[in-house]
């Protein structure tokens, strides 16, 4: 518990000020409490006084500070004499009562808006560290881990420490001060009479420790039953057209109902364990007063008069409104707890690509780059074996064989999206790892088969590479990547939306937009992971002459299936297992009838 307060006090501390003003009149409110008590026992015993069997006045409470006694002797003098002639006197009594309701609703307004503005603020601060840090976690990392899950932790969990700092600070702050204040008063005023009532207090913590273990293991589960239901709806929406052309809407309806009907459950136990404690602490709190009328009956000499035992009996049940309080509380900070350990177990995920403490800055034009001895495996599954390739400035360099070969896994280490667990890869004499992320994919632009367009116009998606590109140059690599033209047929041109993965474009546009991204990125090395693959014959020229522009003058690496788009390739890699098994010209490798002569005639020959 330590931990998690240290945690969510962490959050809090840039909007310090603001919280402990809050706090400050959250403290303030809560000794208001006690106060209207006592201005009420003040102001009823000096309009309408109780005397003693002597005639003499009594106090409206055993002792009143210095500075207030005074006052109230002379206005209780003035107001003997004759009530009608003080009228003043009386209104200003009597306004005491509103006055301090006022004071009250005030500063409980104050500690509400102030808890609430540091509460938004923190946790808004807590999504954006966690998203930043998600994005900055290499891709191994995603292909382990669901998207929906991953939404549900950003957005879901980190409500649950929202909850903790509006409203939990706001209890943990003014209730104690009530409960404390309003005891305090009952122990000056009727000390014996105080202690027989609350010999039950002790009982009222058996339920909340019982009660919260058992909403700590339902808000867990609870949380995984949340990012279930974000993970459905996100593979629903996004495949759409799968779940249409399956006619699978009942299945993936069912899975969300079963998801859903889970939450519930969880939930509903949630509130069972959270709702049994209050009218349990109401049956103890009960219990103590009944105690106490049975004292007054059978054993106590001396009873006090009605007013007084109402007074009494009101703050008894004053003190267990803020005991309630307190242990809904508890099971606040318990759920809060449950949930944001997920969300902060994520910020504590290290990345298995970590940043060189002093990284070297990368020239990565007119130099090779060299793949020595490198060897890398997911799990135990091996990828990639003793990899040894050079690659020369502005070589055109083809990587060819079978699926699960290792053709992606070698182009995923040169943007270093993983690190080789032996061997190293080096762009000019640089190892990847003592230069930085950022750097390093500067110098690299991708031209992928899945082409990802985002929701925005299509001149946004092409200046997403380099970000704060002049129209001009937007414009230039939009013709480059012969796209200019059909961008004019559009609607609103180069400000037209492409809408969600470029559902509105067609594959070929999609593609042809993503060369002109990465001619804007002008960068030395460019790669190609089946660019042209998906395409038909017409839009896989248009594609494929706008990609023969982009290769000019850069090192290029291609992923290829069709043969035919690599047949003047500098040098062809082919792979087999994760080995490099061939290496050489189209030419070269057709004559020397190995594993490529086999692709090759399977493709032109069948």
């Amino acid at each position: 518990m330590t931990t998690f307060v240290c945690k969510v006090w962490a959050l809090a501390r840039p909007y310090r000020s603001r919280l402990f003003f809050g706090v400050a009149a959250g403290i303030l409110s809560g000794l208001t409490a006690p106060l209207l008590v006592g201005t009420l026992m003040f102001v009823y015993s000096a309009v309408f006084p109780s005397r003693d069997s002597a005639g003499a006045i009594q106090m409206p409470m055993r002792k009143l500070p210095d500075f207030v006694q005074p006052w109230f002797d002379a206005a209780r003098a003035a107001l003997e004499k004759d009530l009608q002639a003080h009228p003043w006197t009386v209104a200003a009594l009597v306004a005491a009562i509103p006055l301090i309701m006022l004071l009250r609703g005030l500063l409980g307004y104050l500690n509400y808006y102030l808890l609430q503005w540091v509460a938004s603020r923190a946790v808004a601060d807590l999504r954006v560290r966690l998203f930043q840090h998600l994005l900055n976690l290499p891709a191994g990392f995603y292909t382990e881990n669901a998207s929906g899950q991953l939404i549900s932790r950003v957005v879901n969990d980190t409500g649950a420490v929202q909850n903790v700092l509006q409203g939990s600070v706001a209890v943990i702050v003014r209730d104690p001060i009530t409960l404390i204040s309003v005891l305090s008063l009952l122990i000056w005023e009727q000390p014996k009479l105080t202690l027989i009532t609350l010999i039950f207090l002790p009982a009222c913590i058996v339920p909340i420790i019982i009660f919260s273990r058992k909403i700590r293991r339902s808000s867990r589960e609870m949380q995984t039953q949340v990012a279930e239901l974000t993970q459905t709806m996100s593979e629903a929406f996004t495949g759409h057209r799968v779940v249409k052309a399956y006619n699978l809407e009942p299945v993936v309806g069912k899975q969300f109902h079963d998801a859903a009907r889970r939450y519930v459950s969880h939930y509903m136990r949630i509130i069972r364990n959270t709702g049994i404690p209050s009218p349990l602490i109401e049956f103890f709190g009960s219990c103590g007063v009944a105690l106490l009328l049975a004292y007054l009956i059978y054993h106590s000499q001396g009873h006090p008069n009605p007013a007084e035992f109402m007074q009494f009996i009101s703050s008894i049940f004053l003190i267990y409104a803020p005991l309630k309080n307190l242990t809904q509380l508890q099971n606040q900070i318990t759920q809060a707890r449950a949930a944001s350990e997920r969300a902060f177990e994520l910020l504590a995920t290290q990345s298995t690509v970590p940043e060189p403490a002093q990284p070297k800055k990368l020239n990565a034009a007119g130099v090779e780059i060299h793949f020595d001895g490198v060897h890398f495996s997911y799990g135990e599954k091996i990828a990639l074996h003793d990899i040894n390739l050079q690659i020369k400035p502005g070589q055109f360099v083809a990587l060819v064989g079978a699926s699960g070969s290792g053709k992606t896994t070698i182009v995923n280490l040169l943007l270093r999206f993983y690190d080789p667990q032996h061997g190293a890869i080096k762009i000019g004499g640089t190892d990847l790892r003592d230069v930085s992320t950022r750097d390093l994919r500067n110098h690299i632009a991708v031209v992928t088969q899945e082409t990802v367009l985002f929701n925005e116009t299509i001149r946004r998606n092409i200046e997403l590479g380099k970000p704060g590109a002049t129209v001009e140059e937007i414009t230039a690599a939009a013709k480059m990547a012969n796209a200019h033209n059909f961008i004019l047929e559009k609607p609103n041109g180069y400000d037209t939306l492409v809408g969600e993965k470029g559902v509105t474009l067609s594959g070929g546009q999609r593609q042809r937009l993503a060369i002109a991204r990465a001619v804007l990125r002008n960068a030395p090395i460019l790669i190609l992971d089946e660019a042209t693959s998906a395409l038909d014959t017409e839009s896989e020229r248009a594609v494929q002459s706008a990609l023969d522009q982009l290769m000019r003058g850069r090192t290029t690496l291609c992923i290829a299936h069709r043969l035919s788009t690599i047949l003047q390739a500098d040098v062809i890699v082919v792979l087999d297992k994760g080995r490099i098994v061939e290496t050489g010209t189209h030419d070269e490798l057709v004559k020397r009838g190995g594993i490529y002569q086999k692709l090759y005639a399977l493709q032109f020959h069948s």
